[in-house]
């Protein structure tokens, strides 16, 4: 059993820089693929990085990329996920996911373990 916890969500102002974390408990953290998805009001959860085991491989949904960077620090089990030059389209409550088995996907039905999410408000 894996508990993920994210912090650090809030409103800043459009082009401000935000970062959210994402802990996790247990004591087999580097032995899961992890993710970022959000979910604005109304729309569906959508993919918005995912990182390797090792924190060797990334990937950035085409959206995001150049602004979003996702990171990992093993030994603090925790994944972060960096946003600058954020716009008003960002917001939503961001939540990080881990994999057990298999890689870092883009596909939401392959992730185990879901945090409860943080709100994060771009104002225009």
């Amino acid at each position: 059993q894996v508990q993920l916890v994210e912090s650090g969500g809030g409103l800043v102002q459009a082009g401000d820089s935000l970062s959210v974390s994402c802990a996790a408990s247990g004591r087999t953290f580097s032995s899961y693929a992890m993710g970022w998805f959000r979910q604005a009001p109304g729309k569906e959860r959508e993919f918005v990085a995912a990182i390797s085991r090792s924190g060797g491989s990334t990937d950035i949904a085409d959206s995001v990329k150049g602004r979003f960077t996702i990171s990992r620090d093993n030994a603090k089990k925790s994944v972060y996920l960096q946003m600058n030059s954020l716009k008003p389209e960002d917001t939503a409550v961001y939540y990080c996911a881990a994999v057990v088995t298999g890689w870092a996907t883009r596909d939401l039905r392959q992730y185990d373990y879901w945090g409860q999410g943080t709100q994060v408000t771009v104002s225009s």
